[in-house]
């Protein structure tokens, strides 16, 4: 339970830059996302079409689409206020899931 000058300290308080930079990291998350997809594809194409190649490329890109969702609906959530809301742990978790998954994904293609 909070004290009233706590949560008027909490009301007063100024984020500064912090959600701006927030933001703009999952913009370079999402952008590294966006570049792992591609070249997921890529390495489909150019290594001949297995069914194995195709299944893990078409989730690489399942995935992507799954963390553009989440990290577009938080960007949104910055930008819309100086004093955002905290982040879903189900939307973290998302992000999280489709990250490594991804990963593996491109793991499997490579191997």
């Amino acid at each position: 339970m909070s004290t009233p000058a706590a949560r008027r300290r909490a009301a007063d308080r100024d984020p500064g830059l912090q959600p701006e930079r927030t933001r703009l990291a999952w913009r370079r998350t999402t952008l590294s996302g966006t570049v792992v997809a591609v070249l997921a594809v890529k390495t489909v194409l150019h290594g001949g079409a297995s069914a194995a190649g195709v299944v893990a490329g078409a989730l690489c890109c399942l995935l992507w689409l799954g963390f553009l969702s989440v990290a577009h609906r938080r960007i949104r959530t910055l930008a819309a206020t100086a004093s955002p809301a905290s982040f879903a742990p189900r939307h973290a978790a998302a992000a999280v899931l489709c990250t490594v998954a991804m990963a593996a994904c491109g793991a499997a293609l490579v191997l």
